[in-house]
């Protein structure tokens, strides 16, 4: 009779990755009736306070909310922010820990399965004297850019400066095309940045397995790469998508909101409906507004717009919804495209993803976002705008043939403004009836599917992950 076990998650603050998160955790506890989760939850400053409002999980799956932390973060850069921010929780973890140690004596602590912002947490697991795993949210092939920048700094001795300042291709193991230094994340591009992630992808080795939501279809040159013996044993384990994600945290106002938006997709052709989202951080300033709006009225596409307002200048925080969208959009603009679009605040993106009038999607490229546009058969045209998102696109578009480019470089805060040429173009192309892209899409899609059943490759994966906890 086996032991009850009990894994820790930690995952990053985020929507995105705890979101992935409780469904890795789900799907683990419905293959083992003995394992228990505990998921750890680190509040950012201006963020909610995480409530789970999923009826479905097991009572075998149980949330804590670590108490705040008040470190100093202001004016730091992203990456020095979240290492300090999960530095600042090692205390909190350990009392968790202790804790629930305490009150749940029967089962046995396995391990903690770490996300890629928290590796300083392995500490923690070696304080513990258990393993440490991580779950990576993002594709195989990000992960070996982690690695590679890490190698080429650790053993092939190119030093920071040397690796922000570098603008020419790299042949990357994991990639086929070289890569160029344009679609690296911009956190590469300062010292503080590349430094940071040189230390946790150092971290990613120390780990004893790498979880990653990807599948063995999607990116397989990638996960070949990774499974050279030079690092943890790697187990692809997506596509992990919570497709109830917008039943969860939605007011009374986004129900009436979803209702309103599914009801005029309802009226809508098949497949006619390009829908433009840019994920909970996406936003863009007035001039680029404007040329989004004219490439939509050029190419004569139905469309459905979530348009954004971004938070204050300086400011860290989240895009909100304008008060009156009129002001940013070129005069007359909704009065002209009445007929054929209809421009929205937040998005139910799920639910519009998966309705049949949709026909294509402008894309931020978070990794997420291409794992549900990807599950419902729907092409993406690549338009990134931080963190790995360059990266992804780069991979859609160059190396998978699963997107389309609008932009695969553009970065968020740069001063480019994309042309509403460019934009037009790419709609258009994500939008063809028959084209190659859209035939491979929906191949993946039901790759994608078959790979979480019983003989598929990532429900395999996942067996094996679980048979060596």
């Amino acid at each position: 009779m086996k032991r009850p076990a009990l894994l820790v998650f930690i995952p990053a603050p985020g929507a995105g990755h705890v979101g992935a998160t409780v469904e890795i955790a789900k799907q683990l506890v419905a293959r083992d009736d003995q394992l228990f989760i505990t998921i750890l939850i680190m509040k950012l400053p201006f963020d909610k306070l995480f409530t789970n409002t999923d009826s479905s999980i097991s009572h075998r799956i149980s949330f804590v909310n670590l108490p705040e932390s008040h470190i100093d973060t202001q004016g730091l850069a992203f990456t020095s922010f979240i290492k300090t921010f999960v530095q600042g929780h090692k205390t909190h973890v350990k009392d968790a820990v202790t804790k629930l140690l305490a009150e749940s004596a029967q089962a046995e602590l396995a391990g903690f399965v770490i996300d890629m912002f928290c590796t300083p947490m392995i500490n923690v697991a070696d304080e513990f004297q258990i393993p440490s795993y991580l779950f990576f949210t993002s594709g195989a092939a990000s992960l070996g850019f982690w690695f590679n920048l890490q190698s080429l700094h650790d053993e092939q001795g190119k030093d920071v400066a040397e690796i922000t300042g570098w603008d020419s291709d790299l042949m990357i193991p994991g990639f086929i095309n070289p890569v160029p230094a344009g679609v690296w994340p911009g956190v590469t591009r300062e010292k503080e940045g590349a430094t940071a992630f040189i230390d946790f992808a150092a971290g990613f080795r120390q780990t004893k397995g790498i979880l990653i939501n990807t599948f063995r279809e999607l990116e397989p040159h990638a996960l070949r790469s990774l499974s050279d013996g030079k690092f943890p044993p790697v187990y692809p384990v997506g596509p992990l998508l919570n497709l109830k994600s917008d039943d969860g945290h939605v007011s009374s106002d986004q129900s009436i909101q979803k209702s309103d938006i599914l009801e005029w997709l309802d009226d809508q052709p098949l497949s006619s409906v390009v829908f433009l989202c840019f994920g909970s951080m996406g936003s863009f300033g007035e001039a680029q507004v404007k040329e989004i709006a004219c490439a939509l009225e050029q190419s004569g596409q139905r469309f459905l717009w979530s348009l954004r307002q971004p938070a204050p200048k300086g400011k860290m925080g989240m895009p909100s919804d304008y008060v009156d969208v009129k002001g940013v959009l070129p005069e007359g603009f909704l009065e002209r495209t009445a007929g054929i679009g209809k421009v929205i605040g937040w998005a139910p993106q799920v639910a519009i993803l998966a309705h049949p009038a949709v026909g294509g999607f402008v894309s931020h490229c978070g990794w997420n976002s291409t794992l549900e546009s990807l599950w419902y058969g729907v092409p993406i045209a690549t338009w990134p705008l931080y963190a790995e998102q360059q990266l992804n696109a780069f991979g859609l578009v160059k190396e998978l043939g699963l997107g389309v480019e609008i932009k695969i470089d553009y970065m968020k805060d740069s001063e480019v403004v994309v042309s509403a040429e460019e934009i037009e173009r790419g709609i258009r192309q994500v939008m063809e009836k028959d084209s190659d892209i859209r035939e491979r899409v929906k191949e993946i899609s039901e790759k994608g599917k078959k790979a979480l059943t019983d003989g598929g490759c990532s429900y395999s994966s996942l067996g094996r992950f679980l048979d060596q906890i």
